[in-house]
């Protein structure tokens, strides 16, 4: 057993554990656990432990995760647009490919946590070859997605197994991966991981920081691995009420990303997820957030923010307004509030 999996395996997965490192009430998150699954791994709990409120927000069970009458199960309509198990086929190039059922972190706000870490997810042999066999017959898809769960809670070999049974198919051009693992487990990022993901060029992977105390020397290592492998790296951050909502908070975490060769890609509006409303902000919290990012940073440093829109209507971008009138001339405002305008119009 690697040093990862032995960090792993010492997780919190069970409310009396959880109280006796943290405190809170045992029936209250014994209730939440039994629908929602739980685990944080010893090196989250010890920022958890450092940083307080932010990430004890998005990894500890809140009664309110059963009190949301607005949430919905499936927000997305994953299960709808999946033409075989564990497939996602939204939008006509891309597929999303479900390929590992676990996480290294239940994040309370996630948008599957209907199945993730539950029996409700089930991936076998079969579900991945209907999975490779649906990717094979509909050339259209260019570019395949793996998520889940978390792709790197697969060993390295069985990964390589799932990259190489991709690349064996012509139509498929990029591969991205979707983890948190290097915020949430970074130590699982090895040599050995990035020299093998090394060989599947080309390659992105994006990974998720929502707070800048989750930007770690471990994570900065893991990071750092994975980019002198060649492997292009975003960050898909979501808005969070009490963790991220606030310009100050996520003017600093766009710039350690950056530091750390992360490009800010995605700033994400909370889905509608059943047991997430408490982390959900206004429209307007993301919009007043942009602005000032916007105003104050490199454009390398700026994410798009946006939308998935529900019932699978796929992702909308959310921008400040900045245009006032587009006739003859372009009437605008500049990121400092400033009245300017350009002639729209060419000449022959």
């Amino acid at each position: 057993m690697t040093s990862w999996q032995k960090i792993l395996k010492k997780s919190i997965t069970s409310p009396e554990e959880l109280v006796r490192h943290l405190g809170g009430n045992s029936h209250d998150l014994a209730r939440v656990a039994a629908r929602y699954p739980l685990r944080i791994n010893p090196y989250y709990l010890d920022l958890i432990k450092k940083n307080g409120k932010p990430l004890y927000r998005q990894a500890v069970p809140d009664p309110r995760e059963l009190d949301d009458a607005d949430g919905m199960t499936d927000p997305l309509a994953e299960e709808r647009l999946s033409p075989v198990a564990n497939l996602v086929h939204k939008y006509p190039d891309r597929a999303l490919f479900l390929v590992c059922n676990k996480c290294a972190m239940y994040c309370r706000f996630c948008t599957r946590k209907r199945k993730v870490g539950t029996p409700g997810m089930r991936i076998t042999e079969q579900t991945l070859e209907a999975g490779f066999n649906y990717l094979r017959k509909t050339p259209r898809i260019r570019e395949v997605l793996l998520s889940g769960g978390d792709p790197l809670l697969l060993n390295d070999s069985r990964l390589e197994y799932i990259l190489g049974r991709l690349r064996e198919i012509p139509s498929i051009e990029v591969v991205r991966i979707g983890t948190r693992v290097p915020c949430t487990l970074p130590m699982r990022v090895t040599g050995e991981l990035a020299a093998m993901l090394k060989k599947f060029h080309p390659l992105y992977i994006n990974t998720h920081f929502n707070h800048p105390a989750e930007i770690t020397p471990e994570a900065t290592l893991a990071c750092t691995r994975l980019a002198d492998a060649g492997i292009p790296l975003g960050c898909q951050t979501v808005l969070l009420k009490g963790v991220n909502d606030d310009a100050r908070t996520m003017y600093r975490l766009m710039r350690k990303l950056l530091a750390i060769r992360v490009k800010p890609y995605y700033l994400f509006q909370a889905d509608l997820t059943r047991g997430t409303s408490h982390f959900r902000t206004r429209i307007e919290t993301g919009v007043n957030i942009m602005r000032y990012l916007i105003g104050n940073l490199s454009g390398m440093a700026v994410p798009t923010f946006a939308l998935d829109a529900p019932g699978g209507g796929g992702k909308i971008p959310l921008t400040p307004p900045y245009v006032n009138s587009c006739g003859k001339t372009l009437e605008f405002t500049t990121w400092q509030g400033t009245p300017c305008s350009y002639p729209n119009q060419s000449k022959n």
